[in-house]
């Protein structure tokens, strides 16, 4: 069995053990203060998925193909159901581009951007493609992620950056807050030749 296979085929199982994440830190044991503070949230609500599997890039968007794809996990540790992923990144050359004049997160994200909904496996799975950095190399490739759970306020969690990437240096691992998890993600490459990447999100605990 492949490591795709082992994560996104045991989704149920990877859930259940998987209270820390994979650089083996713990969730926080309190709510964190800043938890809501977090501008451009607003763009989760632009849309309301039904489906947990969703298209960013277009076919024949520039760049190389990619999936992000990973579990959910609640606070018990169990897959959880009914949490809207927004995820949205730069083009190949770097740029949120092209947006839309609809809102201000359309027109400031780009049109890169897309929204699943976890089933009660608690999986989600973008297709896309592999974000650059920034022209100025301020910031490694990444993508952001929102997430909004039932009932709750969205906020957002560490971005999804690729371990292989010069710019993930020391320096910018130390910085990583673990919102979510680890958002450092190995790059695995599919059958069909597409890069796929695994970022498990464990959901952070609310103030009361």
């Amino acid at each position: 069995m492949d490591r795709r296979q082992l994560i996104l085929g045991m989704g149920g199982v990877v859930a259940l053990g998987a209270c820390r994440s994979a650089d083996g830190k713990s969730r926080p044991s309190a709510a964190r203060a800043d938890l809501y503070q977090c501008e451009g949230c607003e763009g989760v609500f632009e849309r309301q998925p039904t489906a947990s599997s969703a298209r960013i890039a277009p076919p024949g968007e520039p760049g190389e193909p990619l999936v992000l794809a990973g579990t959910v996990i609640a606070l018990d540790g169990r897959p959880a159901a009914g949490v809207t992923i927004y995820a949205y990144h730069t083009n190949s050359a770097g740029f949120y581009a092209n947006g839309t004049p609809e809102t201000e997160w359309s027109r400031r994200h780009g049109r890169l951007r897309g929204w699943a909904k976890t089933g009660a496996d608690g999986r989600y799975r973008f297709e896309t493609i592999k974000p650059a950095p920034y022209p100025d190399r301020s910031l490694p490739a990444h993508v952001h992620l929102t997430v909004l759970e039932p009932g709750r306020r969205p906020y957002w969690i560490d971005d999804i950056v690729f371990d292989d990437d010069a710019l993930v240096d020391a320096a910018y691992r130390r910085r990583m807050e673990n919102r979510g998890g680890d958002g450092i993600v190995r790059l695995d490459r599919e059958a069909d030749g597409r890069l796929l990447a695994v970022r498990d999100i464990l959901l952070e605990r609310h103030p009361a």
